[in-house]
């Protein structure tokens, strides 16, 4: 596993790639909060406080974290390695769990630097330091969560075909369904009392839920619980071919 994330690693920084998405996620949230109008912009609110940040990056991981995670077994069915890697003396647990921890380091790498928001938002407070040091690093918590769910939702599109933009497309939906999809079906009200739990189903209310600065375990056991299905998923979807 560990030769597997290894070769992840230096696959994405031996190319533009990792740069790029670094560069894209970092450029893409700045704009929005320091230059772009809007309700993202901090300056225009008034406020010190990051939250703007953090309704905004999941709508950019939406896309951010399946153009990462399309080219993981898409590429390696289209070019015939894919055979090839389920040949060695790797169980197919451990081939799933070093592509998924690779793109997962990549994604926490390109949200490091996003600390420096944490300092910027900390000295314009008045006063100085007037920031909710607990509502950030729950916010930071969740933030993570949510990329590592995202990274398995991709990895798991993946799969699926061995052409790179429909696993992205897939991703993508996948992605957006879980996270937005469901808590915006369940505002129509439709199924009466069901409709909390199809919320709850939504990984939207356990992020934002976090991200209150309320570390509950129920909303941990929920990331891990979908992190681990499309693990399974994509594990015995490697099996098959094997």
């Amino acid at each position: 596993m560990n030769a597997i994330l290894k070769k992840e690693i230096q696959s994405f920084f031996a190319s533009p790639i990792g740069y790029l998405v670094i560069g894209l996620f970092l450029v893409v949230t700045s704009l929005f909060l320091w230059v772009f109008d809007g309700s993202f912009n901090i300056p225009d609110s008034g406020f010190a406080d990051l939250a703007p940040f953090f309704q905004l990056a999941p709508w950019v991981f939406t896309f951010l974290i399946p153009a990462v995670t399309m080219r993981s077994f898409s590429e390696e069915q289209k070019s015939g390695t894919l055979e090839l890697l389920l040949t060695k003396p790797i169980s197919t647990l451990q081939l799933v769990l070093g592509k998924y921890f690779g793109a997962c380091m990549l994604m926490i790498i390109a949200i490091v630097p996003t600390l420096i928001y944490v300092v910027a938002i900390y000295q314009l407070g008045n006063p100085v330091g007037n920031l909710d040091i607990g509502v950030t690093i729950g916010s930071y918590i969740g933030l993570t969560l949510l990329a590592a769910t995202y990274s398995a939702i991709g990895i798991f599109a993946s799969t699926l075909s061995n052409n790179q933009i429909v696993a992205f497309i897939i991703a993508v939906f996948l992605c957006f369904f879980i996270y937005f999809g469901l808590e915006g079906f369940a505002t129509y009200n439709l199924l009466g009392s069901a409709d909390t739990f199809i919320a709850n189903l939504g990984m939207q209310s356990h992020y934002d839920s976090i991200s209150r600065g309320v570390i509950d375990t129920r909303d941990i056991l929920y990331f891990l619980s979908l992190i681990i299905f499309f693990i399974y998923l994509t594990k015995n979807k490697l099996q098959k071919t094997r």
